[in-house]
């Protein structure tokens, strides 16, 4: 017990609008609600982190390079808006379905690395959604709380029955 819990969040569709394939900063547009929901959980004591496919890397849509552009400039709106978060806290998988690797959701690879990253309490733990394979993922993984969201959807945590 007494051990880290996290809050799992998907990045497109959950984090930004899924605009499909978003490589690019001009692409990337925060849901609504779901920084302050971040807050509030970072505040009850969970570390925010997001586990992501990428196929469009292995797809050849956008570069790592191009990912990492977004994923400061992610980075840098979350901790504008209160949110402790750094690059360790960003797991991503570039490959496309049918490489068949172990990192891809819905198969556990990425949670369970960050499972053993930061030492976390899977079953205290969180993670929204919004596709089957990151609930697969997180069941897999042995997350405690897994909530299926509609993409895009506007977040608000009371509305989540969160903490």
């Amino acid at each position: 017990m007494g051990r880290l819990k996290a809050l799992f969040l998907d990045r497109d569709g959950v984090i930004n609008i899924d605009h499909g394939y978003v490589g690019s900063i001009e692409d990337f547009q925060f849901v609504e609600g779901v920084l302050p929901m971040i807050r509030l959980a970072q505040e009850a004591g969970y570390l925010p982190i997001i586990v992501t496919n990428q196929s469009g890397i292995g797809r050849g849509y956008y570069s790592r390079e191009d990912f990492e552009k977004v994923t400061r400039f992610m980075i840098e709106k979350m901790r504008e808006a209160g949110i402790e978060m750094n690059r360790e806290q960003v797991f991503f998988c570039p490959h496309t379905p049918d490489e068949g690797c172990a990192c891809r959701k819905p198969r556990p690879g990425m949670l369970l690395e960050a499972k053993e990253r930061f030492g976390l309490d899977m079953e205290a733990s969180w993670m929204i959604g919004d596709k089957a394979g990151d609930i697969e993922a997180a069941r897999a993984a042995g997350v405690g709380r897994r909530v299926l969201v509609q993409p895009n959807q506007a977040l608000n945590w009371k509305e989540l029955n969160g903490f």
